[in-house]
């Protein structure tokens, strides 16, 4: 899943795919032509090209001319969307730009045909020197077809580039994003988890052989390693940890008290642990659920900055965090085991929890926005929210604990006694459903 994500992050395979496809069409379709065109009847040859050799160049030239410099255009448009990205939302954005299939596609379609009007007018020839003169009609009315999609996909593509860089649809793409993660490392029907299993004094720290974010995790295999080694295997960083070469990031112990590990095997879970993680300069949303709470976090704080200046693109971020939020909050968050046939735990995956989550949503906006009404006011909203998604208490702890920070930050705001009283009292409110869960 790892590389079909790397794939899809890259704005090169599909065109180069679609270039390589030109190619092999403007060579084989003219071939076709020298043997069909003679034999096609009146009702097809009235819709294909019907000039002679000199008009089938200069439309072919035409065709190639300005679809380069259409691509041109194209290109230098999608670096300026990412510049703005970068400068004006987050750097972290960039991904989420990268992999728009519809940028992807467009750039498909215009080198396309470029390639493929190139390629065929190779193919045409005049009656000079002795040569027979032959225009491909069917080759040169596809390229033809081929120009009238580019126009309208160019078209297309402005209007999708004007939708892009609005913020809001940044938030929602991310939001969705995060949403496929959240179903996809926390299902549904996940189990509530037990305890992890402590790792004894003399176990077996596991030290990182590449630097970078850890991107991804292969479940099945470490399992494998863990039952193969008869040990306990436990990956202390999760998706989108920091691992350092040299640094331990993984922890096993003999699944036996008392047992011991060889020197051999004790090689073999270093080495296969670290060719089991994946890692990467650049976090991915493939396993990393806290990503896309980064991302926006991102985005909010870049708000409130005095450079910018505008807490309503923040509150609107708080929106799409409490939504997340409250999606985790009937799930199972946390660390994973993985068991053996005996029911034994032997492999514990590191996961994000709740409160983890929330103390990520919740602390810069807080830090930077509290002293904005609005802002704070959405942060209580945030918690009153998730309040109400959490009946039953269970993250209770990490909500209280959260209203006390903004308490505190509300009291030492520079606010009308109005605002401050008016936002306490809602505080309180939060606080008394706290006291009292399962009767919401």
């Amino acid at each position: 899943m790892y590389w079909l994500d790397e794939v899809r992050a890259r704005l090169w395979p599909l065109p180069a795919f679609a270039v390589a496809l030109a190619v092999g069409l403007g060579i084989g379709l003219p071939a076709i032509d020298s043997t069909v065109d003679r034999h096609l009847p009146d009702s097809v040859s009235v819709i294909l090209f019907s000039g002679g050799p000199d008009a089938a160049r200069a439309v072919l030239q035409a065709i190639s001319g300005s679809l380069i410099t259409v691509t041109s255009l194209t290109f230098s448009l999608t670096v300026v969307t990412l510049q703005l990205a970068s400068s004006q939302f987050s750097p972290r954005l960039l991904r989420t730009f990268a992999s728009d299939r519809f940028v992807h596609g467009t750039l498909a379609l215009f080198l396309a045909a470029f390639t493929f009007a190139l390629t065929v007018l190779r193919s045409v020839r005049d009656g000079a020197n002795g040569n027979t003169a032959f225009v491909p009609e069917i080759s040169v009315t596809v390229a033809l077809v081929m120009a009238i999609a580019s126009v309208v996909g160019l078209v297309l593509f402005l209007a999708h580039l004007t939708r892009e860089i609005r913020v809001e649809t940044m938030m929602c793409r991310v939001h969705t994003e995060t949403e496929e993660t959240i179903d996809r490392v926390f299902p549904k029907d996940r189990p509530t988890r037990g305890v992890s299993p402590g790792a004894p004094p003399d176990s077996l720290p596991i030290k990182s052989r590449s630097s970078g974010f850890l991107t991804s995790v292969n479940e099945d295999a470490l399992l494998q390693l863990a039952k193969d080694c008869h040990a306990v295997l436990r990956i202390d960083q999760g998706p989108g940890g920091s691992l350092v070469d040299g640094v331990p990031f993984a922890t096993a112990w003999p699944i036996e008290p008392g047992a011991t590990f060889t020197s051999e095997i004790s090689e073999k879970l270093g080495h296969g642990t670290n060719a089991a993680v994946t890692t990467d300069f650049e976090r991915t949303n493939t396993q990393d659920v806290a990503y896309g709470f980064r991302q926006l976090v991102d985005v909010a704080v870049r708000a409130l900055s005095p450079g910018i200046n505008d807490p309503t693109t923040a509150v609107h971020v708080m929106g799409h965090l409490s939504a997340l939020l409250c999606r985790l909050a009937a799930r199972n968050p946390g660390p994973k085991h993985l068991t053996d046939d005996d029911g034994r735990i032997r492999l514990v995956l590191t996961l994000p929890t709740l409160r983890e989550l929330l103390d990520l949503a919740m602390n810069q906006p807080r830090h930077y926005g509290a002293t904005d009404p609005a802002v704070a006011n959405r942060l209580l909203e945030l918690l009153d929210e998730l309040t109400w998604c959490d009946p039953y208490g269970r993250n209770r702890e990490a909500i209280l604990d959260h209203l006390d920070r903004l308490n505190i930050a509300i009291s030492a705001a520079d606010y009308s006694s109005t605002e401050r009283r008016s936002m306490l009292t809602r505080a309180d409110a939060i606080q008394s459903r706290q006291a009292a869960p399962g009767t919401y």
